[in-house]
C-alpha cells in the first residue's frame, strides 16, 4: 500500500456526496498526508439561483480557511476566476493557486507531493509545486458535460495526458482512448463500500417512512438526476405499470417535464449517503436508466455496485461497463424491453440471489482498488 507520501488531490467539492475520489483519498490518507483541493470549476457560471448559491457557498468555505476532515486529510477551498478556457484567467488562476498551495504545503508539512488530479483544468499547475509525480485519474468524459467549454477542456486534457506520469481511468473505453496519447494508462474500475450497502439485507435496518408507505413493488434510483438520466424511459415504465411505485432519490439538475402528471413517480429529493442502505432495503429493484451518449458510453456508474452490494436486482440500459456484469444485471435496450426486464427481475427475486450479488462485490471494495493503484504507483515512485 502506498504510504509516507504527500498528495495534493484536485477533485470535486469535499462536501458533495461521496464518490470514487472521496473513498480513494480517505483510504490513502490513513498512511499518507492528503491535501484535498475542492473544485475550481470547469463550467462558467450563469446568473441562475443555483449557480449564485453555489458561488456564495464556495466563498464562505474559502473564507473559513482550510480544515481537517480526517487526521491526515486537509480540505482547502480555493477561489478562482470562473472563466475556464479563457487564457488570461487560466494563467492568473494558475499563478495565484500555485502560490496559495505552496503556502498550504509548508503549513501542513507536505513536501515533494504527488499531484493527483481528477480534473483536467489544473494542467497549468503542473511543474509549479515541486511535485514528485503527476497522476491523472480520469473517471468521466469531461468534454461531454453540458455547459463546459468543450474545445478548451479537450485542449487541457490532451496536454495533461502528455505531461502525466501515470493515467488511471474508470472504463475500458476511456483507457483505449487515453492510451493513444499516454501509453502509461491503466484501467481501475470503481469499487464499493460493501459493509455500508450490505446493511440493506439486515432486518435491523428500518425502511424510511417516506418509502415504507408506498405501494409495492418499488422501482428505485438514487443519484444526480441530470440530463443523462432518461426520464422519458422512466415515464414509459410508470405508464406501463401504474400500480408500481417509481422512486427517484437525488438532486435534480434537469427538466422534469417528462414526469409531470405521473402519480406513481415519487421524487424524494437528496438523501444523505448514510441513509442509502435503508432506502435500498425498501427498493425491490434498482435501475440505471441512462441515455446512451458520448458521456455515458464511457461512464462506470457507482450506483451499479452499490445496488448489487445491497443485494438488489438491477435493470440497466446497455452501458459497456454495466455489461461487464452480465449474469448479475438485466440489460435492456428500449422501453418495452426495459419494462419486460423489470418484470422478470421482480418475478425472480430470491434471498439466495441477493446473497450472490453481495458476494460478487466482496472482491470489489475500495480497499482493493487502492491496493491495485498502489501496485502500479509504488514501483514507479521507487524507480523515480
Amino acid at each position: 500500500m502506498l504510504e509516507g507520501e504527500s498528495i495534493i488531490c484536485f477533485a470535486h467539492d469535499w462536501e458533495s456526496d461521496p464518490t470514487s475520489k472521496t473513498h480513494i483519498m480517505s483510504i490513502l490518507s490513513r498512511r499518507n498526508r492528503v491535501l484535498w483541493v475542492s473544485s475550481i470549476g470547469m463550467r462558467r457560471p450563469s446568473a441562475t439561483p443555483a449557480d449564485l448559491a453555489r458561488m456564495a457557498s464556495k466563498l464562505r468555505r474559502c473564507l473559513s480557511g482550510a480544515r481537517r476532515a480526517a487526521p491526515n486529510l486537509i480540505v482547502a477551498n480555493p477561489i478562482a476566476i470562473p472563466l475556464p478556457g479563457f487564457p488570461p484567467a487560466d494563467r492568473l488562476n494558475a499563478a495565484l493557486l500555485a502560490g496559495w498551495l505552496r503556502r498550504l504545503c509548508r503549513r501542513h508539512g507536505l513536501s515533494r507531493p504527488i499531484l493527483w488530479t481528477y480534473l483536467p483544468n489544473i494542467v497549468r499547475l503542473a511543474g509549479r509545486l515541486g511535485e514528485r509525480m503527476l497522476v491523472y485519474h480520469c473517471v468521466d468524459e469531461y468534454r461531454a458535460f453540458k455547459g463546459v467549454q468543450r474545445e478548451a477542456i479537450s485542449r487541457m486534457e490532451d496536454e495533461l495526458l502528455r505531461r502525466a506520469d501515470l493515467v488511471l481511468v474508470s472504463s475500458e473505453t476511456l483507457r483505449a482512448e487515453r492510451r493513444r496519447i499516454n501509453p502509461n494508462t491503466y484501467f481501475i474500475p470503481h469499487g464499493v463500500d460493501l459493509a455500508h450497502f450490505s446493511r440493506a439485507l439486515d432486518t435491523a435496518t428500518p425502511v424510511p417512512s417516506d418509502l415504507a408507505s408506498l405501494p409495492r413493488p418499488v422501482v428505485g434510483f438514487f443519484g444526480l438526476i441530470a440530463e443523462w438520466v432518461d426520464l422519458s424511459l422512466v415515464r414509459s415504465v410508470a405508464l406501463a405499470q401504474p400500480d408500481w411505485s417509481i422512486v427517484l432519490i437525488g438532486r435534480v439538475a434537469t427538466d422534469l417535464a417528462p414526469l409531470e402528471g405521473l402519480s406513481n413517480v415519487h421524487l424524494l429529493g437528496p438523501r444523505p449517503y448514510g441513509e442509502l442502505p435503508a432506502y435500498c432495503r425498501g427498493f425491490d429493484v434498482g435501475i440505471v436508466p441512462f441515455r446512451m451518449s458520448e458521456l455515458t458510453l464511457r461512464a462506470n456508474p457507482l450506483k451499479l455496485r452499490e445496488y448489487l452490494a445491497a443485494g438488489l436486482p438491477v435493470v440497466s440500459t446497455p452501458l459497456p461497463e454495466v455489461a461487464r456484469y452480465e449474469g448479475l444485471v438485466h440489460l435492456a435496450a428500449g422501453e418495452t424491453e426495459f419494462v419486460a426486464c423489470l418484470e422478470e427481475a421482480l418475478a425472480r427475486r430470491t434471498e439466495a440471489d441477493a446473497r450472490r450479488r453481495v458476494e460478487a462485490m466482496r472482491a470489489e471494495g475500495w480497499e482493493r482498488r487502492v491496493e491495485e493503484i498502489s501496485e502500479i504507483l509504488v514501483p514507479m515512485l521507487e524507480a523515480a
